[in-house]
């Protein structure tokens, strides 16, 4: 009696992990997948009334003409869209790798080495995750007006470096933690000095972190608007605030062409990662 009672607790358990799972999973997709789906409706008007399939959106993102764009065109310029992909891509570029640099020596300074204030000094890494966006990009438009600085893509590779390199120390920490030091110590004892060790020894090792990092620190780098926003200058739009700025005029359906192909690229640099990764730990 006890085993079918326990048997039936356990059934209804994983049918009851199941359903919340299936239903976590659809909040959080199905309205990604409405933005892809709604980006191929020619409707002009009303872009949730499905009128009949197209590609205009997508094509005259990229400038191209076709007829739902000649009557109707809602991108202001295609140059504006194009610098501030650009602007993205240098931004996220740079960040990415600053970042990474930044965020993994402090990860092995931290995990490596004993020092003074250490567990004061590891709170203050985490403060710009724990900082509301909002407090963020305001405190850093106050410092960077108050020095006198021209706002632009330096102040927003400054203002994402920030915090970006937080990301990347608690992935870096993570492989670090989980990494058997006894191989830099046989690296030790077999006469290499502390660089060799880390170039043919810590860093192969840690390379899935440190590639995971930067390309945590690339997606969140390209999506961020707030901090962003705040600390963009007048020819440094970048992607995310070009889309508020066509949001604040209404939703227009090259909205979801733009969101969808930002999803897309999301879905690329995370499955590369994740391949990497796995050709690294074999």
């Amino acid at each position: 009696m006890l085993g079918w009672m326990g048997g039936l607790v356990r059934g209804l358990s994983q049918r009851t992990l199941l359903c919340y799972g299936l239903v976590f999973f659809a909040f959080v997709y199905a309205p990604m997948v409405i933005v892809f789906v709604y980006s191929f409706n020619s409707n002009p008007v009303n872009m949730m009334a499905w009128q009949e399939f197209t590609f205009d959106w997508y094509r005259s993102i990229f400038g191209l003409s076709n007829k739902l764009t000649e009557q109707a065109l809602y991108v202001e310029s295609t140059d504006q869209l194009k610098a501030a992909v650009k602007n993205s891509l240098i931004v996220a570029c740079t960040t990415t790798t600053i970042s990474t640099v930044i965020g993994t020596m402090t990860a092995l300074a931290m995990a490596r080495f004993r020092f003074r204030f250490k567990t004061f000094y590891r709170v203050l890494v985490f403060m710009p995750m724990i900082i509301p966006d909002i407090v963020l990009g305001l405190a850093l438009l106050i410092y960077f007006v108050t020095l006198g600085g021209e706002l632009g893509l330096i102040t927003i590779i400054i203002g994402h470096c920030t915090f970006l390199g937080s990301y990347v120390f608690i992935v870096v920490s993570a492989r670090l933690a989980g990494m058997d030091q006894t191989f830099e110590e046989a690296s030790a004892d077999l006469g290499a000095n502390r660089f060799v060790t880390f170039r043919r020894v810590t860093l192969p090792l840690i390379t899935p972190g440190v590639v995971g990092g930067a390309l945590l620190a690339f997606i969140i780098s390209m999506d961020d608007l707030v901090i962003t926003y705040f600390i963009a200058g007048v020819d440094s739009t970048t992607l995310p605030v070009f889309i508020y700025g066509m949001l604040r005029r209404g939703i227009k359906p090259e909205i979801n062409a733009i969101a969808s192909l930002m999803i897309l690229f999301s879905l690329v640099v995370a499955s590369s990662g994740l391949y990497f990764r796995s050709r690294a730990a074999r």
